[in-house]
């Protein structure tokens, strides 16, 4: 869990040359104060008492950070332009700032490495920081400063509505932790979408609304999405991605990502606005070829720290409120916000770091190479891979029940699946996608977090989207020439973790149903299913080291 390490502040001490030595001149800083690539928020915590006369912010682009794991280009386009332009600010608004560009030849390619120089350098009283999210970048943090014997202040993320203590005394003595009963008690403690004492509305949410597909005709006209042309700056990061990243998955050819404040600030209020009153009902909905329906495409701002938390739900409450907006919509997307992220970075820290170790259901098998491909005959999978390695994004609903559910009944091993959606997706920061990969999607943490595993046949995916018109694989087969690989190993996962599966009540009716299969039927569609595993290309990262 993360420590609130409030080190004793040193007296002031002026930034100033110290006498010149073999090594040249020394700055002497009070604070060097550390801005991590998930942090482009001028009012974050660690700049709470800046004094620009005797403090120095540093920031650093390392290759690390594309390479822990295989980065796509979207993401690490995002993060580099994010960060440049957050410099540019800083710098505009008089603050003194020490950067190191991803092409700077002296570059170490780590985190640890670049702190480790700037220390030396500047030779600092104190190192601060708001707490990072994910815990490698702070183990290694702490060990630069540790090494350097220089204090270090890591200080609570204002961006969230709860601190990890916070969740930690919620989760105290408790056998199940579970969202709903975490989100409900946020709201109370925030007022947001409260009529007093009572939920809006009368209910806590409107889950059940909001699970509508699109119908036979389809989502529409969808207001096209917020993307934005990119800058020189924009331009000059795509470029030397595409030159030092070369051999990484996906593509920048239609990167229109918001990488300033300013034009995320556009985007929230063109969701409010376009997006959000019809978002609720069709939140879990799919289908083929559109890639951003009514979906907010926040979350990548919302993780930069572009935007706040408190913005993005206050201006949705305030929709609702205004009645620009319907409750079910509302609530549903604030949930998500103020019930989700809080929920699942608790989950992070109060698990790490064994909990990137779990394999509840004992999954061995490799992550199939048409991950990192979109090649495939299954139009589900097709669609979903191929804009995630186009954009960098999908939503919801591709991620649990496309992508993540194919992984869990193929039975890959979790923590591939973990370092995919960490690579491709440009929104994902650990500490949000782990607990969502491992926990929601695999089932890996043995129920720490979800109820139960997602698991579903083709029939699910049919009655979600359009995909399966255009398919070669019947949903409703489980076997022969014709079945959908997702209802076959469905079928096949529901018979390899029966006892297991009997055992949780949420999944009693599942189990019950292999009760009408024939010891012949039991042992084709194993059959079936070994033969498509056999057949199925697998590589744990093609584009990189073999992970494990």
């Amino acid at each position: 869990m993360i420590q609130n390490h409030l080190s004793s502040r040193p007296e002031a001490a002026a930034i100033g040359t110290a006498t010149a030595s073999a090594q040249g001149p020394r700055v002497l800083v009070r604070n060097l104060v550390v801005v991590l690539g998930d942090q482009l928020d001028q009012g974050a915590s660690a700049l709470d008492g800046f004094d620009p006369s005797q403090d120095l912010l540093w920031m650093a682009e390392v290759a690390q950070e594309s390479e822990h794991v295989w980065s796509a280009k979207q993401r690490t386009a995002v993060f580099l332009s994010a960060m440049r332009h957050f410099a540019a600010d800083l710098r505009a608004n008089g603050w003194p700032l020490h950067y190191v560009a991803l092409d700077a030849h002296d570059n170490s390619g780590t985190l640890a490495g670049e702190l480790s120089k700037a220390i030396a350098t500047h030779r600092p009283q104190t190192l601060v920081m708001t707490a990072p999210g994910d815990w490698r970048a702070l183990q290694d943090l702490r060990s630069a400063a540790l090494a350097a014997t220089v204090p270090l202040d890591v200080r609570d993320d204002l961006h969230f509505f709860s601190t990890v203590r916070d969740f930690a005394a919620h989760a105290k003595g408790r056998k199940q932790l579970r969202l709903e009963y975490w989100y409900r008690e946020l709201r109370q403690k925030t007022g947001i979408l409260m009529d007093g004492k009572t939920p809006a509305g009368g209910q806590w949410n409107f889950d059940a609304d909001n699970r509508a597909s699109f119908g036979a005709k389809g989502p529409g006209a969808v207001p096209p999405p917020t993307r934005f042309a990119p800058d020189a700056t924009t331009q000059e990061v795509l470029a030397l991605v595409n030159t030092r990243f070369a051999n990484h998955p996906g593509s920048v050819a239609e990167f229109g990502w918001p990488v300033t404040r300013a034009q995320a600030l556009l985007a929230l209020n063109a969701f409010v606005q376009e997006r959000l009153p019809f978002f609720g009902e069709h939140q879990d909905a799919m289908w083929e070829g559109d890639v951003w329906l009514y979906h907010s495409h926040l979350a990548c701002a919302l993780n930069l720290k572009l935007l706040g938390a408190r913005e993005v739900v206050a201006a949705a409450e305030s929709a609702y409120r205004a009645g620009a907006a319907p409750l079910p919509a509302v609530e549903g997307f604030i949930r998500q916000i103020l019930g989700w992220r809080e929920y699942v970075r608790g989950i992070y820290w109060t698990q790490m770091p064994q909990y990137l170790e779990r394999n509840a259901l004992g999954a061995a098998a490799d992550l199939p190479a048409l991950y990192w491909t979109g090649d495939t005959d299954m139009a589900c999978l097709r669609d979903a891979i191929g804009q995630t390695l186009r954009h960098g994004y999908a939503h919801h609903i591709q991620r649990l029940m496309v992508t993540g559910l194919y992984a869990l009944l193929f039975g890959v091993k979790p923590q591939q699946v973990h370092q995919w959606y960490l690579a491709v997706y440009v929104d994902a920061v650990e500490w949000v996608e782990l607990p969502n990969t491992l926990g929601m999607s695999q089932f890996a943490d043995g129920g720490v977090m979800a109820s139960k595993p997602y698991a579903a046949s083709g029939k699910y995916i049919q009655r979600m989207s359009n995909h399966c018109k255009g398919c070669r694989y019947d949903p409703a087969l489980s076997v022969g020439e014709a079945a959908c690989p997702f209802t076959t190993l469905y079928w096949d996962f529901l018979l390899r973790h029966e006892t297991v599966l009997a055992a949780n009540p949420r999944m009693g009716m599942q189990v019950k149903n292999l009760a009408r299969l024939s010891s012949e039927q039991r042992s084709a569609i194993a059959a079936q299913a070994t033969h498509h595993r056999e057949a199925t290309s697998a590589v744990a990262n093609p584009f990189g080291p073999s992970t494990p």
